[in-house]
């Protein structure tokens, strides 16, 4: 059984404690964070909480992490922080010589002066970089294991592996119909995230060009997402399946795609001319503060929401490509209810989905049916017993055929994505 140290207790970090727990695969779960009256509150929620500890570490300080990790002979460490701690808790991870497992890789750096034409430093680039040095010690670092990513290269894999003779294009496609009573904006996951993935340029991956940009919000396309949340359109925003999935899987094309929608665009347009994305810190009177920073600390936590949520979210891959020899399309999809997931968990759904699928991946890895070395994603590793043990979660993944008379096919609606160049303001520096 594994020793399991989870840093980081926010929404996600909690949500995956309370799923573990009827989970007999590991002998301790430490949750760890700066702030260890989270770790204490998040545990108070749980029934049977003996193998579980609590402790108190700076995610930003990498000796304090392999400290943490040796006293408790850990073999995995979870990175459940804002990938901005990515580096030290990566770090740690192969100093210590544990098993490394994320949710988001690293944070992209676009082109200084041409960010919509060149790529500059792409979504995880030092850690894929690190890929020898893990070999070389004989571990594990299983990077982007969230829904998206993680799940999305769970699918893509299946896909290869069991649905298509060749593939054409792999698309990752996220849609919901959640609202959330009493507010006229309130993300569903980080703000601070969310503007990273959606206002920096987007990135696409085509076999005969590579890896490339695109204007923000490109590509505007209407998918029809299945369990009853409808049809959305999605545009092209940044994300780690499109650096991933090519390194793993024989394809032509890789994007991902989020429907936003027209109302939630407004609000990052909004955002972006007034400057209030911005990581870069501004004086205000006697303190130099980000505006993003600010901005995430005014709008509602998202874990606190749960109870004024209504709707699902679904996340998925569409795969296009040939199968014995003619045309097919697929959607492969997981669906997580917001009633479902607070009632049985106390988690909204947008967590709730996000952490059960590093849990799943802890069990493979601790019972061996997962393993290997170096750094990689989940595509890397046979997809059938993950979604196996999915359903062993009571959580069950679908899957649509597309096309003529079936299932609709994503339907460009052959606009812009922008209606007008970004144009940032411009704001004094600290």
């Amino acid at each position: 059984m594994s020793r399991i140290l989870v840093v980081g207790a926010g929404g996600v970090g909690a949500s995956m404690a309370s799923i573990a727990e009827s989970r007999t695969f590991f002998e301790v779960f430490v949750l760890a964070d700066i702030n260890e009256q989270r770790c204490v509150d998040a545990l108070k929620n749980l029934d049977n909480p003996d193998r579980f500890l609590t402790a108190k570490v700076d995610a930003n300080n990498k000796d304090d992490l392999v400290a943490l990790a040796r006293a408790h002979k850990i073999d995995i460490i979870v990175n459940a922080c804002d990938p901005r701690l990515n580096d030290p808790i990566f770090a740690a991870a192969l100093e210590a010589g544990c098993t490394y497992v994320d949710m988001a890789m690293n944070l992209s750096k676009p082109h200084p002066t041409n960010p919509y034409n060149e790529v500059g430093e792409p979504l995880g680039a030092a850690q894929l970089a690190a890929d020898a040095q893990w070999r070389d010690r004989g571990l594990l670092a299983l990077v982007g294991m969230g829904v998206e990513p993680g799940l999305s290269n769970v699918f893509a894999r299946y896909a290869a592996d069991h649905l298509f003779d060749t593939i054409d294009e792999i698309g990752v496609r996220d849609g919901s119909n959640l609202s959330i009573d009493g507010f006229d904006f309130a993300p569903t996951f980080s703000i601070w995230t969310t503007i990273e993935e959606c206002l920096n340029p987007p990135i696409v991956w085509e076999k005969s060009r590579g890896l490339f940009t695109t204007e923000i919000f490109s590509e505007p396309e209407v998918f029809h997402f299945p369990a009853g949340i409808g049809a959305y359109e999605c545009v092209n925003v940044e994300h780690e399946e499109v650096l991933l999935i090519p390194r793993e899987i024989e394809c032509n094309r890789v994007t991902f795609k989020y429907s936003l929608g027209a109302e939630f665009i407004d609000w990052l347009k909004t955002f972006a001319y007034l400057g209030l994305d911005r990581t870069e810190k501004v004086r205000v009177g006697d303190v130099s503060v980000a505006p993003r920073d600010v901005l995430a600390a005014v709008l509602p936590n998202p874990a606190k929401l749960g109870h004024l949520m209504h709707g699902r979210t679904c996340a998925g891959t569409w795969v296009k490509g040939t199968s014995y020899g003619e045309p097919r399309e697929v959607y492969l999809y997981h669906v997580a209810d917001n009633e479902t997931t607070m009632r049985e968990y106390g988690s909204q759904a947008v967590l709730w989905q996000t952490a059960i699928c590093p849990v799943v991946a802890l069990e493979l890895l601790a019972t061996g049916a997962w393993k290997g070395v170096g750094v990689r994603g989940a595509d890397a590793f046979d997809a059938v017993p993950f979604l196996n043990l999915l359903g062993d979660y009571n959580t069950h993944h679908g899957m649509v055929e597309m096309g003529p008379r079936l299932w609709p096919s994503p339907k460009s609606t052959g606009q812009r994505g922008w209606d007008r160049p970004l144009r940032r303001a411009i704001v004094p520096g600290a």
